[in-house]
C-alpha cells in the first residue's frame, strides 16, 4: 500500500488533533481504536482473494464485523493504490463500544417479516418483487434479503443506485429493479451491478437499448393518475416503437389509494390493462399492486406483487388482513427524579406539573427518530414496567421524559416505545404493547415515515 485517500489522510489529522486535547488517555483510546480499525481491514483483505486491476466500489463481500457492532451496511470507503492499481474497499465500521442495548435499539422479528411475505403471496397467488427500498424500510435491507430468501421472491425493488449496489455487496443475486427515474449519466452504474432501470420516455429506452454490447432488462412506469413520473397511461403511443425490443422486460403502475377502498384502483387498473393493450409486445412481467392491493384482490396481481410496509408490520388498510408485528423500539431509563407541583420538564417549560410526581427519562430523542411533539400532544405514552406511562414536554435530541408516578423505575429500566413490553421488564402489570400503527398515529405520521425515520444511532437487533 502506497497511500490513502484524503478522506482517511482527514481523519489521522483530525485524531492527531484529537490527540492534543485529550492528552494521554485520549492517546490510548485513539491507538486502540486506529489498532481496531487496522485489524478490521486486515481480515477483510484476508477474506477477499486477491484480483488484478481497479474493483469497483461495493464489490465482494463486506468486511467481518465483531459481534456487537451496529448492523448497516459501510457508507465510506478506503482507497488502498497497489502495483495493480486502485483497490476501492469499505472503511471498517465503528464498534458500538458501550454495547447494542446500553441505551436505545431496535429490535427486527425477520421471522415474521417472512411470514408477512408468505400472506401476501397466498392472497396474491403470485411471486413476490418484495420493496426494500431505504435500507429495508429502516430495518435493514440485507438482513431482510436474506430472510425473503425463504419465499423465492422473483428479485427485490429498491429506489437508488446505491441501495442496488448495496444489495449486490451484500450477496444478493436476484433481479434488483431501481425504481427511481435515471437518465443516461448512470446507465454505466446499472450496467456494473446488474440492476434493472425504470425508463420513462422515449429517449431514455432509445438510450438504454442502443448501448455497446446490448442492453440489460428494462421496466418502463405507466402513469395512471399517480401524477408522479412515467408515460402517462393516454400517452403510450409515443414510446411504443421504442419498446419493440426484447429488452423490454416489464411494465408497472403506481396505485395512489390503495389503502381506501374507494374506487380509484379500479380506475388505475384499467388504465394499466387499456395502456398495456396498446403495445407492440407484451412485457414478460406486468405489475401494479403494492401491499394494500396485493391483499386486496387477486385481480391486482398480475404477474408480481411489490409488497412494502406490510412486510415489516405496517396496517395495510381498513378490512385487510393485519400482519404480524416486526419492530420493537426500546429505550433505557437513564435518570429518575422528583418533580413538584408547578415544576417545568423540558425545553420551552411547555408541561408543567399539576401536582408532585415523578419523572423518567428515556436514553432517546429526535436525533433517534421521534418527533419532537409526541409529549405535547397528550397523547405519547411508552410501556414501562408494564404500564403505560405519558411522554412529557418536548421530547429532546437524545432523550425524552416520561410522567411513571408512584411506579417504582429504577435506572437502567427498558422502557417499550413500540412493540409489546419486554418479558423481563412487564412487572406486574402485566405489559401489552404499542402497535406501529398507534405510535403513528400520536406522532402524525404514516407508519412507513416512523419506519424510515429510526436513525442510524438505534442500533439494529435481528431475531
Amino acid at each position: 500500500m502506497v497511500g490513502i485517500d484524503a478522506e482517511l489522510a482527514g481523519q489521522v489529522h483530525d485524531g492527531e488533533q484529537q490527540i492534543a486535547q485529550f492528552g494521554f488517555d485520549g492517546f490510548r483510546f485513539l491507538v486502540s481504536r486506529f489498532a481496531f480499525e487496522l485489524r478490521g481491514l486486515f481480515l477483510h483483505l484476508r477474506e477477499r482473494p486477491a484480483r488484478v486491476g481497479p474493483v469497483e466500489p461495493h464489490a465482494g463481500r463486506a468486511p467481518l464485523q465483531p459481534i456487537g457492532l451496529r448492523q448497516r451496511t459501510p457508507k465510506r470507503f478506503i482507497v488502498l493504490h497497489l502495483a495493480s492499481g486502485p483497490r476501492i474497499i469499505p472503511a471498517p465500521v465503528i464498534v458500538s463500544i458501550s454495547g447494542p442495548k446500553s441505551r436505545a435499539w431496535v429490535e427486527v422479528d425477520l421471522a415474521a417479516v417472512v411470514d408477512n411475505a408468505r400472506t401476501v403471496a397466498r392472497r396474491a397467488g403470485t411471486r413476490l418483487l418484495p420493496m426494500v427500498k431505504a435500507n429495508g424500510y429502516g430495518v435493514g435491507a440485507a438482513a431482510v434479503c436474506k430472510a425473503l430468501e425463504a419465499v423465492d421472491p422473483w428479485g427485490y425493488g429498491v429506489a437508488t443506485v446505491d441501495e442496488g449496489a448495496d444489495l449486490r455487496a451484500a450477496g444478493i443475486t436476484r433481479p434488483v429493479v431501481v425504481f427511481m427515474p435515471i437518465g443516461p449519466a448512470l446507465f454505466e452504474e446499472f450496467e456494473r451491478f446488474r440492476l434493472t432501470p425504470v425508463l420513462g420516455d422515449a429517449g431514455a429506452i432509445a438510450g438504454w437499448t442502443a448501448r455497446e454490447g446490448g442492453a440489460r432488462p428494462f421496466h418502463l412506469e405507466i402513469d395512471t393518475g399517480m401524477g408522479r413520473s412515467g408515460v402517462r397511461w393516454d400517452e403510450i403511443a409515443c414510446v411504443r416503437d421504442a419498446l419493440d425490443t426484447p429488452a423490454f422486460e416489464g411494465c408497472y403502475t403506481q396505485f395512489h389509494s390503495a389503502d381506501r377502498d374507494d374506487g380509484s384502483i379500479d380506475v388505475q387498473t384499467e388504465r394499466f390493462r387499456q395502456a398495456v393493450a396498446q403495445l407492440k409486445r407484451r412485457p414478460a412481467l406486468l405489475h401494479v399492486a403494492n401491499s394494500a392491493g396485493a391483499l386486496r384482490d387477486r385481480r391486482y396481481a398480475f404477474d408480481l406483487v411489490r409488497p412494502g410496509v406490510f412486510l415489516y408490520g405496517g396496517s395495510p388498510g381498513a378490512g385487510l388482513p393485519e400482519p404480524r408485528p416486526v419492530v420493537s423500539v426500546r429505550a433505557r431509563v437513564v435518570s429518575v427524579r422528583h418533580v413538584r407541583a408547578g415544576e417545568s420538564v423540558s425545553y420551552g417549560a411547555l408541561w408543567t406539573a399539576p401536582r408532585q410526581t415523578t419523572v423518567a427519562t428515556l436514553g432517546i430523542g429526535y436525533a433517534d427518530g421521534l418527533r419532537r411533539s409526541l409529549g405535547l400532544s397528550g397523547r405519547g405514552a411508552v410501556l414501562l414496567r408494564g404500564r403505560r406511562c405519558p411522554i412529557i414536554g418536548a421530547v429532546t435530541m437524545d432523550l425524552c421524559m416520561v410522567e411513571v408516578e408512584e411506579l417504582r423505575v429504577q435506572v437502567g429500566d427498558v422502557a417499550t416505545l413500540i412493540g409489546a413490553a419486554e418479558g423481563g421488564e412487564r412487572g406486574e402489570g402485566g405489559g401489552g404493547a404499542i402497535t406501529l400503527e398507534e405510535f403513528a398515529g400520536w406522532a402524525g405520521e404514516l407508519q412507513r415515515a416512523v419506519l424510515t425515520s429510526l436513525g442510524p444511532r438505534l442500533p439494529r437487533i435481528y431475531d
